[in-house]
């Protein structure tokens, strides 16, 4: 027993020695005041690889990004204009038309019947018109001459050739002569009255008939066609299909309030220019001109509306698409750009590693400007020619040491200062090699 307690006291000293000298090497390990070992990731005295870029100066143009809608310049709902069956369709559903070219063909024979009716009534009142202007010419003879008898009566009545009787019938019928020419003239000009309603009904009938023939009344991509051949078309009801205007079209998009005073300075240059990209990615820009800018601002969006005009001469932009939209507003010359993912945010602000000759790190704040594409605009903090860490940094504190490769596994040897971006996997040499 004596010996058993013997050898376990043995083997707890041993335990307590080795532990006290693990303690004694911990405590002799440099540390950062954060409980990591400085010069690298883990605190294992190794160089960090990271990915690096240069900084640099040159002209960045200012945009302002949205989302936008494009909007056909006109959009025509195709409807008959009569009641009646469809016979014929003249185009195929999403060709492009021209306009005055015939859409639909109406059932025209009711139309051509009321038209030929209306023609011969009006051919019966030309008839009567000229029967009534015959008659009137007839009877302003009779009343002429009926004037002149009694005229001529009178004067025998003052030389007592002829009795005062007889002077009293021929004025009496001059008198009747008269009123039956004011008849007559009332007839021709009820006559010419009757003739003009049935010219109107004839061109009414004419217009209806037209009507029959439904064309496009602009140039445009049609729709699809609503009714087919064989079915009945109500007048003004029926939507038969639809038209929009391809060249030009509109983007409408909404911006910052905020950005509206560098819209306004940039008006005063000239017309701005906007870029429409699709969503996708797929395809090329397309330029056009800013048209209008809205009078109010959105109150509960705190926004703006603005439409730009586009050509659209190869139809790449479509109505109802959504788009990405860069309102360039002007420029800012020389100034000093780094890529954006080199800039990290902390509790003190922005800031970016800059790689220093030694290959160890700065932590440096800076202020961000404006922001084009992938690059930011640093308005101060770091000057051109200088490296940035661009991927990497959460390995990173100040003074670490780091291994610049051309990816974040660090491929592209120590020494060799390149510049690459998060998720190419590859870089480009941004300097010689450092000390």
């Amino acid at each position: 027993m004596r010996n058993a307690s013997v050898r376990m006291g043995v083997v707890a000293l041993s335990v307590l020695t080795l532990t006290a000298t693990g303690c004694q090497r911990m405590s002799a390990a440099p540390t950062n005041g954060n409980g990591r070992g400085r010069g690298g990731a883990g605190g294992g005295g190794g160089a960090a690889p990271v990915v690096v870029a240069a900084v640099t100066q040159r002209d960045v143009p200012i945009d302002i990004e949205a989302i936008g809608n494009v909007e056909a310049a006109n959009t025509i709902a195709v409807r008959s204009q009569v009641t009646g069956t469809v016979v014929a369709t003249h185009f195929k559903e999403g060709d492009s038309v021209k306009a005055g070219q015939d859409l639909f063909t109406i059932d025209t024979r009711p139309y051509l019947a009321a038209l030929q009716q209306a023609q011969a009534t009006m051919t019966r009142d030309e008839a009567l018109q000229a029967q009534a202007d015959a008659q009137l010419g007839r009877d302003q003879a009779q009343a002429s001459y009926a004037r002149v008898t009694a005229e001529h009566n009178a004067e025998l009545l003052e030389r007592g050739i002829v009795s005062k009787d007889a002077y009293e019938q021929a004025k009496a019928a001059a008198d009747a002569a008269d009123a039956l020419v004011k008849a007559d003239a009332a007839s021709v000009q009820s006559a010419r009255a009757q003739l003009d309603a049935q010219s109107a009904a004839v061109d009414n009938a004419k217009v209806a008939l037209s009507y029959t023939t439904i064309i496009s009344p602009i140039d445009g991509r049609s729709g699809a066609i609503l009714v087919k051949k064989g079915n009945l078309a109500t007048a003004n009801t029926t939507e038969l299909t639809t038209i929009a205007q391809m060249q030009p079209v509109y983007l409408t998009f909404s911006v910052p309030a905020s950005r509206l005073p560098a819209i306004q300075q940039g008006m005063h240059s000239g017309a701005l220019t906007v870029t429409a990209s699709p969503e996708a990615g797929i395809g090329e820009g397309v330029v056009g001109t800013l048209a209008f800018v809205d009078n109010a601002v959105d109150p509960s969006t705190d926004t703006i509306k603005l439409k730009a005009q586009f050509a659209n001469t190869d139809a790449q932009l479509w109505p109802g698409a959504f788009v990405r939209v860069a309102l360039r507003v002007g420029s800012l010359n020389g100034a000093i750009v780094a890529p954006a993912q080199a800039v990290q945010t902390g509790q003190d602000g922005p800031f970016v590693f800059v790689v220093k000759p030694d290959q160890t790190v700065d932590q440096r704040p800076v202020t961000v400007g404006e922001r084009s594409g992938q690059d930011v605009v640093i308005q101060s903090g770091v000057s051109a020619g200088e490296i940035v860490v661009t991927e990497g940094q959460l390995r990173l504190e100040p003074g670490a040491r780091v291994q610049v490769g051309g990816s974040p596994d660090g491929r592209g040897g120590a020494g060799q200062p390149v510049s690459g971006r998060s998720g190419r996997g590859q870089g480009r040499r941004a300097g010689t090699s450092a000390q």
